[in-house]
């Protein structure tokens, strides 16, 4: 859709909706970003939740702002017991050991305090109601809740009992509840109220009074490098935001042909390789974000040495991006990590709880290894492109490892080939592809997973190259749900949700079909 520059963009058209109303109402982006991440927090919980980290960047009066809020290592956390007990990997599910401080809330709260005009009960109202009154499960939710092991169900019982199909009417009383807390108590009423008592009893868990008692949110400076005319703008580390620029920094030293020629999909694979391979040594808490981009992309005369076999079953997310009409544009993401995370849930609001501390390492001396106190390495990658009229594009997407492979597709089609938001949406993509999707270069079991609209030479000449190749169905959400907010080249402005998501929309005040 195109017309007037304020537009919502997300995996939900309820959020979408909300944060339009926000919009239509004189609230600016930011608000309606926090009303909009709200809802999918109550709607969405197999991609995101109170109970996950956030990330966003914030363009304002012509510059970009950057927060991370993201939760750190409980204070009991013990890599040396783990690895006593024969562990080499953090738990991917079921282990309150590799759940972090959830930051999502102290997110929401930075975000209204630094830019929001509006309260937090106003912008929570609409996921207020979803949550107490009751909303439709949809297909997402309720084929993630059927793919549920008998132990996740337990600990998830309120959503297990309820989704029974994509016709089901869920309620979150407990969701809610929180909610209306944090909206009038702030982060006191949910890392010292209800949710944060109930995580401090768990057994198992890690997290301690004074961890919760810590702010999650920091605001920083965001990463930039240029490429195809436009700046690009990410997150710092812990995220491996630096990933995106580094690899289009190469690209754009390519000579990019056609994407429907297959030669296309190999050089942005051979870009996202040469300057990924090394992430699980080089990304950290605490890691210099200029030097590791720099650094990745300098590699250019690595792009033509012979390469080893291309190093994810994708993680889930859920990404948002919004534009008001003053110019003010938010690109936020928000995860519970895999799926339902660690598929457990705080026992009184069954808020379920994010699984972040699968980034960090065992390996006892390693700059990623577990620590108390400690962030983990980072998937989630925020974006943004601006150029010397401003903002150019809001963009980002869910898929774990492979969050920056996906966004690098996207800022091709955009920037170089000059494709219209929806076209480069809806594109067929690749993803280098790893049994957990948070295991793409460690596994050795990495493959290159193509859509199954992607361009017909595509499959057959990646494997022809030497790629280990499969095949994934049309609009595969392996590849992730992306979302676009882009200015043309006539300045007018365009928007786009992706159609893996299902029920996603991109919703605008002023809209006319392509």
């Amino acid at each position: 859709m195109s017309g007037s520059r304020g537009f919502v963009a997300s995996a939900d058209a309820r959020a979408s909706e909300a944060g339009l109303a926000v919009l239509a109402s004189g609230g600016n982006a930011v608000d309606a970003a926090i009303a909009a991440n709200a809802v999918l927090a109550v709607t969405a919980p197999h991609l995101c939740g109170l109970g996950g980290d956030l990330m966003a960047l914030v363009y304002a009066h012509g510059s970009v702002d950057c927060l991370i809020s993201a939760g750190r290592a409980g204070s009991f956390s013990d890599p040396a017991a783990m690895r006593a007990q024969g562990l080499t990997t953090m738990p991917l599910v079921g282990d309150p050991r590799s759940v972090t401080i959830p930051g999502c809330v102290d997110g929401l709260l930075a975000l209204q305090r630094r830019y929001g005009t509006r309260a937090m009960d106003d912008l929570f109202a609409p996921a207020i109601a979803l949550a107490e009154r009751g909303f439709m499960a949809g297909a997402p939710l309720a084929a993630s809740v059927a793919r549920l092991g008998e132990p996740a169900r337990r600990q998830l019982s309120e959503l297990s009992r309820q989704v029974v199909d994509e016709s089901s009417v869920v309620r979150r009383p407990g969701v809610a509840r929180t909610l209306r807390t944090v909206s009038a108590c702030g982060r006191e009423g949910f890392y010292r109220g209800e949710f944060g008592s109930g995580l401090l009893t768990m057994r198992g868990s890690t997290i301690t009074p004074t961890d919760l008692a810590t702010d999650c949110a920091r605001w920083t400076t965001p990463l930039r490098a240029r490429a195809w005319g436009v700046e690009l703008w990410v997150a710092p580390p812990p995220s491996q935001g630096y990933l995106l620029p580094a690899s289009a920094v190469l690209a754009q030293s390519c000579d990019l042909p056609d994407p429907s020629d297959v030669a296309w999909a190999d050089l942005l694979i051979a870009c996202a390789t040469t300057v990924g391979f090394d992430r699980p040594e080089v990304l950290y808490d605490g890691a210099d974000g200029e030097h590791l981009l720099a650094r990745a992309a300098a590699r250019g005369e690595w792009l033509g040495r012979p390469r080893q076999q291309s190093p994810g079953q994708a993680g889930d997310t859920t990404y948002l991006c919004v534009t008001d009409a003053d110019g003010m544009a938010v690109s936020l993401i928000q995860s519970n990590a895999a799926g339902f995370g660690s598929q457990l849930a705080e026992p009184s609001t069954q808020i379920n709880l994010h699984n972040r501390g699968l980034g960090f390492n065992l390996i006892a001396g390693h700059p990623a290894e577990l620590t108390p106190g400690k962030r983990p390495p980072h998937t989630l990658v925020p974006a943004m492109a601006t150029d010397d009229q401003g903002l150019r594009a809001v963009f980002g997407t869910m898929g774990g490892d492979a969050q920056p492979q996906i966004l690098l597709q996207l800022a091709a089609r955009l920037f170089h080939h000059g494709q219209w938001p929806a076209d480069a949406v809806d594109a067929g993509r690749w993803a280098l592809r790893a049994p957990t999707g948070f295991d793409t270069w460690t596994s050795g079991e990495t493959e290159v997973a193509v859509e199954a609209q992607a361009p017909p030479s595509w499959l057959p000449g990646l494997a022809d190259r030497g790629h280990r190749v499969v095949r994934l169905p049309a609009f595969d959400s392996a590849v992730g749900h992306a979302h676009v907010i882009a200015r043309r080249p006539d300045g007018s402005w365009a928007a786009a949700a992706d159609p893996r998501t299902v029920i996603g929309s991109a919703a605008g005040p002023v809209v006319k079909t392509k």
